[in-house]
């Protein structure tokens, strides 16, 4: 258990005591003690009492023994609480002997499904799918570790219309020469002269719709060209997902395509349920509380008036199988911050027919755009969409770079592992750090810079401690009992047990800045206990003790790094 939920448990039935109903103590670390209580402040203003008669009043009743040194009232009525050496050492040699960190699996497990990356057939990924990807894979990989059943859903865009003239263009050039292009990788240069064809040829769009109808209507010799594109278009899909070290396999693709039989039934149920609309040819719901800009109500289209069915048709069918088949009681959706009302609709709609029954919640995790130094959406020279594998190849490129300027030695096979650690990592912890929310500027220098709150900063100070046992030789088990002689062993200490706080609450929030920040914090504390607190050089009792909390700090670091996608090198 971390300190602000012991601080906070001890506190709570005091402050209640005093208003006479649950009052949350809002621990919180503090620059004039370890920790304090701001709960007396708020709660004055509602008895109409002064805040530190209610503080005192608060700490005469809480039970503080065996956890706090000292506890008094601050300043205008905060509670300042100062932690007990021998809880704190506690504490720490407690997390120390799990294997977990203090970080226990959840006592309510649910089925999550994570719907994120989902790149189009034919396509090439590019910067646009980053952020998609990387929080998802995070998402997936925290849920996982705190004991969640993770069902991985990449809805990937493998049907519709353009389907039509990919076909007529791969008959073009025939299969062999088609499947060479795309195996290269060069999706888009394939998609794009389908399309410059398409645009330019009535023949050829005249063809590219008969194929669609064909496509529709399971056409055998269209249906086998259809998954030959697929097929290539996955292959190349999951080559970047190793470059990019995500855990997405080819068994999470989940094509628009495997939807197409939902379709119609989500339509019927929809209407028996009473809740469809027609407007302007076109079957409609529309949810209470959605209003467009004009003031009138805003529908979510679920078949249109040509008779087709488009995105939120799908959406409500893979939500409904989610929920229905799946057993999901927690569904994801990883996409831009443009597409929230849609999903707001999408969720609305579910709700009204029943697909998100009660205890069962649909989170738009949503996010914002990659820009370059400029300022603009990030772009290459020539103004297209940056390719996703082009950048991952250049990160690992500038770091292997400095791996080997900073490390000269390293051999090759060191300098290749470290170089793509922390090009990757550099990739991922820039998008990571940032809150998810916000848009965020790509800069090279910035994320591979081994100063600040980068990758690198924390892959090196993982790193450093390694080194640490490198030289130690054998080192003793763990001391039972850690000695807290220093004030730099007390931060670092209490720094270390909040450790599962941060991984309970991104749990919940899914803002990974929080955890990468927290990482942060513990990286750069410990690089001052570092600098101020020889450790293979002290006496036998204080270096077993610092060297207990060096070693759960490279676990919290690589467990933390790893929560987040990202390698922890044992040199630099």
């Amino acid at each position: 258990m971390d300190l602000e939920k012991l601080l906070s448990d001890r506190l709570a039935p005091a402050f209640a005591a005093v208003a006479g109903g649950p009052v949350d103590p809002a621990v919180r670390r503090s620059q004039h003690a370890d920790f304090q209580s701001d709960a007396a402040l708020p709660l004055a203003r509602r008895l109409g009492r002064a805040p530190r008669e209610v503080a005192a009043e608060a700490l005469a009743g809480a039970d503080l023994a065996g956890l706090c040194a000292a506890a008094e009232v601050s300043g205008p009525g905060f509670v300042n609480l100062t932690v007990a050496d021998t809880a704190l050492g506690g504490l720490v040699s407690g997390m120390a002997a799990d294997q977990r960190l203090g970080v226990p699996v959840s006592d309510r497990p649910e089925t999550v499904v994570v719907d994120y990356s989902a790149p189009n057939v034919a396509k090439e990924m590019h910067v646009g799918h980053l952020r998609s990807t990387v929080i998802g894979d995070a998402a997936t990989r925290l849920l996982e570790w705190r004991g969640h059943r993770v069902v991985r859903a990449n809805h990937l865009g493998d049907w519709g219309t353009p389907f039509g003239m990919l076909i007529e263009h791969l008959l073009d050039l025939g299969e062999t020469e088609a499947v060479r292009e795309l195996s290269v990788g060069d999706l888009d240069a394939f998609y794009k002269a389908a399309r410059a064809k398409f645009d330019a040829d009535e023949g050829f769009r005249e063809r590219s719709r008969s194929r669609v109808v064909a496509l529709q209507s399971g056409d055998g010799r269209t249906v086998r060209l259809w998954r030959l594109l697929v097929a290539q278009s996955t292959a190349y899909f999951l080559r970047v997902y190793d470059q990019l070290d995500v855990t997405l396999t080819d068994a999470d693709f989940r094509g628009e395509s495997g939807y197409n039989e939902l379709l119609a039934p989500v339509v019927a149920e929809l209407d028996r349920l009473g809740l469809l609309r027609h407007s302007d040819g076109a079957a409609c719901v529309f949810p209470p509380g959605f209003t467009g800009r004009d003031g009138r109500p805003l529908p979510l289209i679920v078949r249109k008036a040509d008779g087709g069915f488009g995105y939120p048709a799908t959406d409500l069918a893979a939500l409904r199988h989610r929920t229905g088949g799946l057993g999901a009681t927690r569904l994801l959706y990883v996409v831009g911050l443009p597409q929230r009302q849609h999903f707001d609709l999408v969720f609305a709609v579910a709700a009204l027919a029943g697909w998100l029954p009660e205890g069962t919640r649909a989170e738009h995790v949503g996010f914002g755009s990659i820009l370059g130094t400029d300022g603009r959406m990030l772009r290459s020279r020539s103004g297209d969409s940056v390719k996703l594998a082009g950048l991952l190849d250049e990160a690992v490129a500038r770091a292997t770079e400095l791996a080997r300027r900073k490390n000269p030695g390293l051999d090759d096979a060191e300098v290749a592992e470290v170089g793509r650690a922390v090009g990757v990592g550099a990739v991922k912890y820039a998008d990571l750090s940032t809150d998810r929310n916000r848009d965020y500027v790509f800069d090279w220098d910035r994320m591979l810079s081994l100063d600040g709150n980068t990758a690198p900063y924390l892959q090196y100070a993982y790193a450093r401690i390694r080194s640490i046992f490198r030289r130690a030789g054998p080192v003793p088990p763990p001391a039972a009992e850690l000695r807290l002689t220093d004030p730099a062993e007390r931060a670092l200490a209490i720094e270390l047990t909040g450790f599962a706080t941060v991984v309970g609450a991104v749990e919940q929030n899914l803002e990974f800045h929080h955890l990468a920040g927290y990482l942060h914090r513990l990286a750069t504390t410990f690089s001052g206990f570092y600098e101020r607190c020889p450790v293979l050089a002290a006496a036998a009792p204080v270096r077993d003790s610092r060297l207990l909390l060096c070693d759960l700090t490279a676990r919290v670091l690589r467990q933390g790094l790893h929560l987040l996608g990202i390698r922890a090198p044992e040199r630099m």
